[in-house]
């Protein structure tokens, strides 16, 4: 039985491209959508971001395999004028932006489902590892992490009720990466072994996002101070926008003993370092707060301050100034990162983290 039309979101990787299949496989009338964000086409598939030029022709030898309406979309501008433009100034102003939290809040799903409904499709599915449950006693929807040991939805927070409406992440289900890609090795998909990219789909230099930044802002990169937490310069530094809190290689000094950057102060131009131990703290600050699910004043929760670390007893206090007590310190708390708040696998907040 034909099922309602999907638009899917395919990057040219194999989590989008398993997607597809399995929507196609369950009776679903499937079309295909590439938002083209990144003009560049790298050699290295770890390096080939999605939606670069390479990506969108994977998406299309899929969409040929599985004999579905593709339709490669261009948002270079949107995406350089949003994601670019931030990540660029959030470095300038010593902080540590999530491009990816970005593109997803500014380009992707507003662009999507733009489309999808240009398109003539009821719904819009990704290849994110999440969940979305329907609570009928509250009448809201609920994001959850997913149920294998890949979970996205950290990058996913700030999702709104008519957007989760809208979305299905079927890859929330299955118990692992492994076995996404043995599907897509049964359903003969060319990108099965395709590696995962692992950069940011716009850093492509071989010196990282330091060298783009450079290209983009070489003023940023003056040389200045390098101080200890006591006050006392220790060295010289080639520029803030080089460095982020937690980073202990390329310091440039050699004292004797392992040094990291504790904070950097832009409009002083000087990068503080010091010992592991400064380097934890049990309160964060958070601003732009996305509130996913109705709080209390103050509620436990499982809070984590970067997309790669479990989730950690805190916490979290709403008001005019929200933010997150932890029960133990965390390490690295970094100013431009995204804060996500869990009640149990529920989203319940997210926010950027703000200087204390």
């Amino acid at each position: 039985m034909k099922q309602e039309p999907v638009l899917v979101a395919m990057s040219g990787g194999v989590d989008s491209a398993v997607v597809a299949g399995l929507l196609k496989r369950r009776g679903y009338d499937v079309v295909g959508v590439t938002l083209q964000i990144w003009q560049e086409s790298q050699t290295d598939p770890r390096h080939s971001g999605c939606c670069s030029l390479g990506a969108v022709e994977d998406a299309r030898r899929v969409a040929r395999v599985l004999d579905i309406p593709h339709y490669v979309l261009n948002f270079k501008d949107r995406f350089r004028e949003t994601v670019i433009q931030n990540f660029v100034d959030e470095y300038v102003a010593g902080r540590t932006p999530n491009p990816c939290v970005q593109c997803n809040k500014k380009v992707k799903f507003e662009s999507l489902l733009e489309s999808m409904r240009e398109l003539g499709c009821r719904k819009l599915a990704t290849g994110h590892y999440a969940r979305i449950r329907h609570d009928k006693e509250t009448d809201r929807y609920r994001l959850l992490r997913s149920r294998g040991g890949k979970d996205q939805s950290y990058v996913l927070y700030m999702l709104e009720q008519a957007t989760l409406g809208q979305v299905m992440f079927p890859l929330g289900e299955l118990p692992s990466k492994t076995e996404t890609r043995e599907v897509a090795r049964e359903m003969g998909l060319p990108v099965a072994n395709k590696p995962d990219s692992q950069e940011i789909c716009f850093v492509s230099e071989a010196g990282g996002y330091s060298e783009f930044l450079r290209k983009e802002r070489p003023e940023v990169f003056e040389e200045g101070d390098l101080v200890d937490s006591s006050g006392k310069v220790i060295g010289k530094h080639g520029g803030v926008a080089g460095f982020t809190v937690g980073q202990r290689r390329g310091l440039g000094v050699a004292t004797g003993r392992p040094l990291f950057v504790l904070k950097l102060e832009p409009k002083e131009n000087r990068v503080i370092v010091g010992e592991a131990g400064e380097l934890e703290q049990n309160e964060v600050r958070i601003e732009d707060v996305f509130w996913s699910q109705p709080i209390k004043e103050s509620e436990r929760v499982d809070a984590k301050i970067r997309y790669n670390m479990s989730a950690q007893p805190a916490r979290l206090y709403a008001g005019n100034e929200p933010k997150l007590v932890f029960r133990e310190p965390v390490r690295a708390v970094t100013p431009g990162q995204f804060a996500v708040a869990y009640r149990g696998e529920t989203v319940v907040a997210g926010g950027v983290i703000c200087k204390n």
